[in-house]
């Protein structure tokens, strides 16, 4: 007869051959059924939190991401060898050992579409689309536990904590603006949007920062030309520090601070063009831009930017409120938009100074071929399969690959909710799926590219396609207009797409385009230009500096006869 050790460890073989797991279950309180996503983290560090490590980089920790639809209150959510997970597809594969454990419950609210949809989606709750610091979501302090994959005894955790709210805080824009010390010349607009609140069936409200020029309220006749920078979701003003006294030395953001107290003082001293500066903050429930474009999933944000908020700000300071005054620029994601911008407002803007755009042609969507690759996570011969990579360094190494941050976004969530990048692209470029969702131009499981949302994604969003198919009409709006600066090294191979499109408008015809490009070698992501090698997080005053000449320079060479160009220059 076997001996009874023998019996269990026969019992333990099997259950882990037929993949059977240490199941943990998670206990989110509530007084009403649960929407939402629920992410668990396994990190080796207890510093920084578990929760924040997963989105440090691709490498820190473990996720494992469930869907909760419906579930009944004090009913655990079950985490086990069938949950999909990244980097450790699954928790059969992760190694035995000691481990910092945290979950965090990500809420979904119902939003009653106009199209007649209904769809559970992650609010933004002020904190600009961070699962990990979202008002309102439950999580639990990390617990350090032994984590053994054959283990028969379920883990329990309970997420017992609830993420503050940010209203009223030092988090939130209106209570930076009354503090800020700039507000004579800095201030906030929170902007109620018809055609988005009609679009998603609720209250929407952009927010805006106006940095107004040296002299403004002591020129009551004076109108101004405006400029808009584009960027990702930041709580206080960008695209600079408006630093208004001698930073600290010992201060660790000195470096920064002084770009901003210089940026202070030739703004407030004349030696910069007499402008309106504005950033316009646009989270949404896909992420923390919108892209600045009117999109299926999204919404009508082109619209509700251009033809809504700017006219508003316009009217209350003064605007010139004419396409030749005004000029917008951003880097990465805000490059993207800054280009978009000025293509599908041709007359609305003069100047786009765009820094590693965004895929601007879906030939280089980062390092996929939209067109020609069969599948967007690898590349197969008769013999061999590649897989394709997402980011580098700019020597080249290679530090992430395509099918890798899917899976992580996947984790993140399900149908296009991670509220990451490929998914708000996704977001942005797709038509509606089916079940009202984003439809899936990649599959984030398999890498399946779908050629019929492609040819979607050419006809309304691939900006070099469209400039190819509209250049009798768009050619002679643009002149003078578009100014690319990308490094050569880009982190996610930027610089590809940006060399398509050059290729494209050098190609062109009546008129022939007169864009210009630089090309930052060995540079990575957010490259800029300039005197010295700078990238926007390092030295983003100087380029804000170097480029308002350059708008103010070319509104002037092209205002129209009888326009207004000595009012704001005095």
């Amino acid at each position: 007869m076997p001996r009874p050790a023998l019996i269990l460890s026969a019992l333990l073989g099997l259950a882990s051959s037929l993949g059977y797991a240490q199941r943990i279950e998670i206990t989110v309180p509530a007084m009403r059924p649960l929407h939402g996503h629920l992410v668990l983290v396994f990190a080796k560090r207890d510093q920084p939190e578990p929760r924040m490590q997963l989105r440090e980089d691709y490498l820190s920790a473990q996720g494992f991401g469930v869907d909760v639809d419906d579930l009944a209150p004090g009913t655990p959510i079950v985490v086990d060898a069938n949950t999909f997970g990244y980097p450790r597809r699954s928790l059969k594969d992760l190694d035995a050992g000691d481990y910092y454990v945290q979950a965090v419950f990500n809420v979904y609210q119902l939003f009653h579409l106009a199209s007649g949809k209904s769809l559970w989606l992650p609010p933004d709750r002020g904190e600009g689309q961070h699962w990990n610091l979202k008002p309102g979501n439950p999580y639990n302090a990390p617990v350090k536990l032994h984590f053994d994959p054959n283990s028969q005894v379920p883990i329990k955790l309970k997420l017992d904590r609830v993420i503050p709210p940010i209203a009223g805080t030092d988090e939130d824009p209106e209570v930076i603006a009354r503090r800020e010390p700039a507000t004579k010349w800095l201030k906030y607009m929170r902007f109620r949007s018809d055609v988005l609140s009609k679009f998603w069936g609720q209250d929407v409200y952009l927010g805006a920062w106006i940095l107004l020029p040296d002299g403004f309220d002591e020129h009551p006749d004076a109108h101004y030309p405006l400029i808009v920078y584009q960027d990702h979701y930041y709580a206080g003003f960008r695209p600079v520090p408006f630093v208004t006294s001698p930073p600290d030395p010992k201060s660790p953001d000195y470096g920064r601070d002084q770009y901003g107290y210089r940026f202070f003082q030739d703004w407030t001293s004349g030696r910069l063009p007499r402008v309106i500066l504005i950033y316009v903050q646009n989270a949404n429930p896909y992420y923390d831009d919108s892209y600045d474009v009117d999109s299926a999933n999204v919404g009508p944000y082109g619209t509700a930017i251009n033809d809504e908020l700017i006219p508003a700000i316009e009217k209350k300071y003064r605007g010139i409120g004419q396409g030749w005054a005004r000029a917008t620029f951003g880097g990465s994601t805000g490059g993207w938009e800054a280009f978009a911008t000025q293509v599908f407002y041709p007359d609305t803007y003069n100047g786009a100074y765009v820094a590693c755009p965004d895929p601007v042609d879906f030939h280089a969507y980062q390092n996929v071929d939209l067109y020609s690759d069969a599948n967007a996570f690898s590349r197969s011969g008769d013999f061999a399969t590649i897989p394709i990579a997402a980011d580098r360094k700019p020597d080249g190494t290679i530090i992430a690959l395509t099918g890798a941050e899917y899976a992580y976004e996947y984790v993140l969530g399900t149908n296009g909710r991670s509220t990451e990048q490929w998914d708000i692209w996704q977001a942005v470029f797709s038509p509606v799926g089916a079940d009202g969702y984003p439809a899936e131009v990649i599959d984030p499981r398999t890498g399946a590219i779908d050629k019929s949302i492609v040819s979607y994604w050419r006809d309304h969003y691939d900006l070099t396609a469209i400039l190819k198919r509209d250049w009798p009409t768009l050619g002679p709006k643009l002149e003078g207009k578009l100014h690319f600066t990308v490094g050569a090294g880009d982190t996610y191979f930027l610089n590809n797409a940006v060399h398509l499109l050059q290729t494209q408008l050098e190609a062109t015809r009546n008129p022939h385009s007169d864009a210009t490009f630089h090309y930052g070698p060995r540079m990575p992501h957010c490259y800029t230009g300039g005197p010295k090698e700078y990238t926007m997080q390092q030295n983003n005053g100087d380029w804000t500096q170097r480029v308002l000449p350059r708008m103010v320079e070319h509104m002037l060479a092209t205002a129209p006869q009888g326009a207004d160009v000595t009012s704001w220059r005095y």
